[in-house]
């Protein structure tokens, strides 16, 4: 070229010199190249646009990897990424080397990297040669660090032994990866074998339980702590004459012994063996130096974490019982699973204890706490309240007796650790299905009914123990139906996965209603299996891959211990009901148990087609309890039945009382604060009546799925005189009623339902609910008032 002449374009230079031009945007992911860019990748010599993926079948993996890691590192340092790349064919063989240098750039708006830079081949080294033992990298401290950084990372995340040897067998280091890994440990004056990676099952078995005196390189790095060098088979040899033969048929070229050092102690040692000859410059006796010492505490922190781990879970074991000797009837399952990391030894219990009566008790209680005093605590309260209930006590004796103990051991003088436990202790009569249930500021247990219906069952309860010294715990009764299942939890198993107490009962009610249930004669033999099945199901749907999917609104909670009691009363061969049921007493001095029983009622109907009629069933459920607490001195009995098919089920409601006084229908004025109780029952019920009784009466409504009575009626058994018919009897005129029954009926005894039937029955009014007994002679006033105190504010 003469002086004066213009000088050649930049792609004229380039491939004179045999230098392609690459683009790669990891936004759009594609890589456009020139024509000499693409001749060296393998392809034709023409200018093209690859996607990554075409573009990463073109490199060694290995390399590709080395790329991505050098490409942040040279944004941040703000120089060049240089990288040496093996281009592969389509047989996996090497076809060239070309080196890459880019100057990468990062688009924070985009998060996406742009890289401009050049392709030239390069001249593989011929192997065993100087040359080939030098890093593959053409900028070896940038791919050092970005190796250190990618590797220290995923070391310190690694929880478990298994875990950081898994780490370690996949490491890729720059330059001179390592074909075999042996991390070697120490117990005693001998050498074990903790991990290997590369080698055939068995193969390292001679260099297991070896003596620590042995000359074999492994056991000196433990004995000195220095770290053991060797380049080729001939100064291995020379050096270790008396395990050469051992180590021979491996056909390894090159091998590092390094010390596993924690605190100035030698734990064991760490072998990285080479399939070519490594001349261990100082640079890469630094990587392996480094990766000794991260691998050294990544194992001494798994160790110690499954170390308490172990001490934890056998903790917990070691004071949880068997459920002991099957119980006639009826079926146990139970389970512990203990949460979190490190030494969080939680403070949930449970236990089956066989009582002096033939019956037998379920407890289940959570100490306050996760460590080992909650754990200490645990366990002396179970023992004390084992020791309580075998003595014969009643669920409220017992559980004051363990309140009062747990209160004396945590309320010392200087008041520094107070703790609390809640408790609920169920008392079981195998025979009949009775469950006594008392409740220390634990969960209420639920109920799986017969047909896979699940429900909340509240019951009474008080302070949780050891708030108290002297505390009272009200009981709740009730029995437990053939086919039916109770489940008793603590708060684990429902705020698993940042659940609060509503989400966390939705979705274990979800798992519970969606698990398959028995049927027929074949239940009594399944039960077990299935009742098992069910526990795992439930564990697995808040603790398993699966809940991850559905986390709750407190996901950053920490979390808790599980444990879970189950107990089944079997069906025995009988066929499954088909009445779906649930019973309450409300004292005269308990008002506050109708809000209760409006929740047992939406409880029951949680599957009910309608939410109008749910509410309008709430609303009657109200009104009829409060009417007996208020206008009368007796207490109520609520039953509430549904039966029928979804879609055309039918609600009977009952609410009895030991009140002689029949209802009668009032005629309020416009301002006054009560007597409109039958407007209700006839705007909201299909049908309804009153069942005068030997002793008090029985006043009940009906409601029907489908919207109305229909040819698909749901039928009840009501008590009448006996020649089953269903007169249509006028109350209206007294207050004693000598009919058998009241009731909706039209003159042809046809059943009527919704609001008409209601216009038609005229004076067989309700008699204002209300007014309770009230009767025409004026004893009661019509001012009275029957608003519950924890009612909706209904009159």
């Amino acid at each position: 070229m003469r002086t004066g002449e213009p000088l050649p374009s930049v792609g004229d230079v380039l491939t004179a010199l045999a230098t392609g031009l690459w683009h790669w945007d990891t936004a759009a992911q594609l890589v456009t190249v020139d024509a000499e860019a693409a001749r060296l990748l393998g392809l034709p010599a023409e200018a093209t646009t690859l996607t990554e993926v075409q573009t990463r079948a073109r490199l060694h993996p290995e390399d590709w990897n080395e790329i991505t890691a050098v490409i942040p590192l040279a944004v941040d340092e703000g120089t060049l990424a240089e990288v040496r790349i093996r281009i592969m064919d389509e047989e996996g063989n090497v076809l060239r080397v070309v080196r890459s240098r880019s100057k990468p750039s990062f688009d924070p708006e985009r998060r996406a990297y742009e890289l401009i830079g050049t392709l030239q081949e390069v001249t593989e080294p011929t192997p065993g040669t100087r040359a080939a033992r030098s890093a593959v990298t053409g900028d070896w401290r940038r791919s050092r660090e970005a190796f250190l950084l990618d590797a220290g990372r995923a070391l310190a995340e690694a929880r478990s032994t298994a875990e950081v040897l898994r780490v370690a067998g996949g490491l890729s280091m720059p330059g001179f990866s390592p074909d075999g890994l042996v991390v070697f440990g120490a117990e005693g004056d001998r050498l074990t074998i903790t991990g290997e990676h590369g080698h055939q099952p068995g193969a390292m078995n001679p260099f297991s339980n070896m003596p620590l005196t042995t000359d074999y390189p492994a056991a000196e790095v433990v004995r000195t702590g220095r770290a053991v060098y060797l380049s080729s088979p001939a100064e291995y040899k020379a050096r270790y004459p008396a395990t050469w033969p051992l180590a021979r048929h491996f056909g390894r070229r090159s091998w590092a012994f390094l010390p596993l050092t924690v605190a100035g102690r030698t734990m064991g040692a760490w072998l990285a063996a080479f399939a070519y000859p490594v001349s261990f410059t100082p640079d890469e006796r630094a990587v392996l130096t480094t990766v000794a010492r991260m691998l050294a505490q990544a194992l001494s922190r798994a160790g110690a974490e499954e170390s308490e781990r172990e001490l934890t879970e056998g903790l917990q074991r070691s004071m949880l019982p068997s459920l002991g000797p099957e119980i006639p009837g009826m079926q146990v399952a139970a389970r512990y699973i203990p949460t979190g990391g490190g030494l969080q030894v939680g403070g949930d219990w449970y236990d089956m204890i066989p009582l002096p009566s033939g019956r037998f008790a379920l407890a289940m209680g959570d100490v306050q706490g996760h460590d080992v005093r909650a754990a200490g605590l645990m366990g002396q309260l179970r023992i004390a309240l084992r020791a309580y209930a075998a003595e014969g006590h009643r669920p409220d004796a017992v559980l004051t007796r363990a309140s009062r103990f747990l209160h004396g051991i945590t309320h010392d003088d200087q008041m520094t650790d107070l703790r609390f436990a809640t408790c609920v202790y169920v008392e079981a009569d195998p025979a009949t299905g009775m469950l006594e249930i008392a409740r220390a500021g634990h969960p209420d247990p639920a109920i799986r009914m017969a047909d896979g219906t699940v429900m909340m069952r509240p019951t009474a309860g008080g302070l949780p123990l050891g708030v108290d010294p002297d505390p009272d715990y009200p009981t709740t009764r009730f029995a437990l139906e053939p086919g039916e299942t109770l489940m008793l939890c603590t708060d684990g198993l429902l705020e698993t996965g940042g659940h609060d107490l509503d989400s966390g009962w939705r979705r274990l009610r979800a798992i519970l209603e969606a698990h398959p249930g028995d049927a027929g004669a074949d239940a009594a033999a399944d039960a077990g299996v299935d009742l098992e099945s069910l526990a795992d199901a439930l564990v697995q749907g808040v603790h398993g891959p699966s809940s991850h999917h559905t986390t709750g609104p407190l996901a950053d909670r920490r979390e808790d211990d599980i444990a879970l009691l189950l107990l089944c009363r079997q069906l025995a061969g009988a066929a499954r009901p088909a009445i779906r049921r649930t019973l309450l007493s409300v004292a005269q001095d308990e008002p506050d148990r109708i809000a209760e029983a409006r929740r047992h009622l939406r409880e029951l109907l949680h599957d009910w087609s309608s939410p109008e009629q749910v509410d309008s069933a709430v609303l009657l459920v109200s009104e009829m309890v409060t009417n007996v607490l208020v206008h009368t001195d007796a207490d109520a009995l609520l039953l509430a039945e549904v039966t029928g098919e979804a879609g055309t089920r039918g609600l009977r409601v009952e609410v009895t009382d030991a009140g002689d006084d029949l209802p009668h229908k009032r005629r309020p004025g416009e301002l006054a604060s009560s007597g409109r109780g039958l407007m209700l029952v006839e705007l909201l019920a299909d049908a309804w009546g009153v069942n005068p009784r030997g002793e008090g009466k029985s006043i009940w409504f009906e409601l029907y799925e489908s919207g109305g009575a229909t040819a698909a009626e749901p039928k009840w058994d009501t008590p009448g005189d006996g020649s089953g018919e269903t007169p249509e009897d006028d109350l209206g005129g007294g207050s004693n009623g000598d009919s058998g029954r009241m009731s909706m009926r039209d003159p042809d005894g046809a059943s009527q339902g919704g609001p008409g039937a209601a216009r038609e029955a005229g004076a067989f009014g309700y008699g204002a609910l209300d007014d309770g007994g009230a009767s025409e002679d004026g004893a009661s006033e019509e001012g009275g008032a029957s608003e519950d105190p924890a009612s909706e504010g209904v009159a």
